[in-house]
């Protein structure tokens, strides 16, 4: 949402009036429908009042520190309520015992909540709205097609089939790179112990010299005394940097959309690779999925890219809705996005003109699952090669670092 300053003419007197939108012709349209009896001249985008920057600053880092429902409760609870609505038992009181037997606060409050909306005469759809955030658009849309089709147990059977093949992905590739972390994280910190520990006994011996240190030398003097001298801020500094990045990345879209593209770029080896086909296998299940269930294409295609976090690729499969408003099919507009391989869109095409894309789409989220699978088996292999490079780099520093002052005295003795 955007700030304008609005001047209105109100009985041949000019004003200012603040008016938060979404742009200029919003800001227009609230001021004629907030003060009907005036004129609206003109409006200017202005910054936000101080006590809304702030208190846009206080949501944002609530929301920076409040943690995500964990993905094995919705998905546990979502499978009692699939059990519970196929046994026969009403939703809201499948709510409620649904409420009671979870141990989470968050969804405990959820459910009860939700229940006392359907108990008020809500729809389950129109409970669970508020929620979209904590549930996910793919929620949604199950709940909506279990309401149609009165089938909310099978919806919410799938809905976790779904949610379960997402979880077990992203736990494989958090798995995979657990290992390079801590490797990386043993070799900075065995680093900064050499530093602080070994170079310092070398000290004194290298400021008696009469010539300059050699490069290598004098780098890891400087380290130790940044290290001894400034530690702390260092830390300071690390942990702060963090916290802005994934402050600003969560909070404002702008630099969100920046680092999403950069992390995509050719450049950043394995990350750009990991991140497209996890975006992309995650988008293609729900998309075929949905359709399978007997949900339009159309929103199913909303309901799919809602799923996807990097805004770079979503951007471009926003896209695809729009060109197939425009009479395209769904194989051209999805060749536009450049997201798709030839041999893909072949079988989506054929899937159209055969009338099976639920299956072709099956083949084609197959087609990422396995591209995926395949590159978190064998990351290891794809990231030793940088670990040794690195390792080689810290160890020929320190070793250089060293034992070269010590070739020189050696040397100038022998002279």
């Amino acid at each position: 949402m955007k700030y304008f300053n609005v001047t209105v003419m109100d009985r041949g007197k000019k004003r200012l009036e603040l008016i938060k939108a979404n742009d200029k012709m919003a800001a227009v349209k609230s001021a004629k429908h907030k003060f009907p009896s005036s004129m609206v001249l003109k409006a200017v985008e202005t910054a936000a009042p101080l006590e809304d920057s702030l208190g846009n600053l206080l949501k944002g880092l609530k929301k920076s520190f409040k943690s995500k429902v964990p993905i094995n409760d919705k998905i546990s609870t979502i499978r009692q309520i699939a059990v519970m609505t196929d046994a026969g038992i009403a939703i809201n009181d499948t709510l409620e015992d649904v409420s009671d037997n979870t141990s989470n606060q968050e969804l405990k409050h959820i459910y009860m909540t939700m229940n006392s909306d359907i108990n008020a005469g809500h729809s389950l759809s129109d409970a669970m709205e508020p929620y979209k955030e904590e549930f996910g658009h793919v929620a949604l849309a199950m709940t909506n097609l279990g309401e149609r089709t009165g089938n909310i147990s099978e919806s919410y059977h799938k809905l976790a089939d779904i949610l379960e093949n997402i979880r077990d992905n992203n736990a494989k590739f958090k798995k995979a790179i657990r290992g390079p972390l801590i490797t990386l994280a043993a070799m900075g910190i065995a680093f900064t112990i050499l530093i602080m520990v070994v170079v310092p006994k070398f000290k004194d011996i290298f400021s008696k010299f009469k010539t300059e240190l050699p490069l290598p030398t004098q780098i890891l003097l400087k380290l130790e005394w940044a290290f001894s001298n400034y530690g702390i801020l260092i830390l300071v500094i690390i942990f702060g940097g963090i916290f802005t990045l994934k402050y600003f990345y969560r909070n404002n879209r702008d630099f969100k959309y920046r680092m999403d593209t950069m992390m995509i770029h050719p450049k950043f080896y394995l990350i750009n690779k990991a991140i497209f086909l996890s975006t992309m296998h995650k988008y293609n299940l729900v998309f075929g999925e949905l359709v399978k269930a007997g949900i339009p294409v159309s929103e199913a295609l909303d309901t799919a890219v809602g799923m996807v976090d990097n805004l770079a690729i979503k951007e471009k499969l926003l896209a695809v809705n729009a060109n197939i408003g425009r009479g395209m099919n769904l194989a051209e507009a999805f060749q536009i996005t450049g997201l798709y391989e030839n041999m893909l869109l072949q079988m989506i095409k054929a899937g159209e003109a055969g009338g099976q894309l639920d299956a072709m789409l099956d083949k084609v989220t197959n087609y990422y699952d396995m591209e995926f699978q395949d590159l978190i088996d064998n990351l290891s292999a794809y990231i030793e090669p940088i670990m040794m490079f690195f390792i080689a780099i810290l160890v020929l520093l320190m070793a250089l670092g060293i034992f070269m002052p010590m070739w020189d005295l050696g040397k100038a003795v022998k002279g």
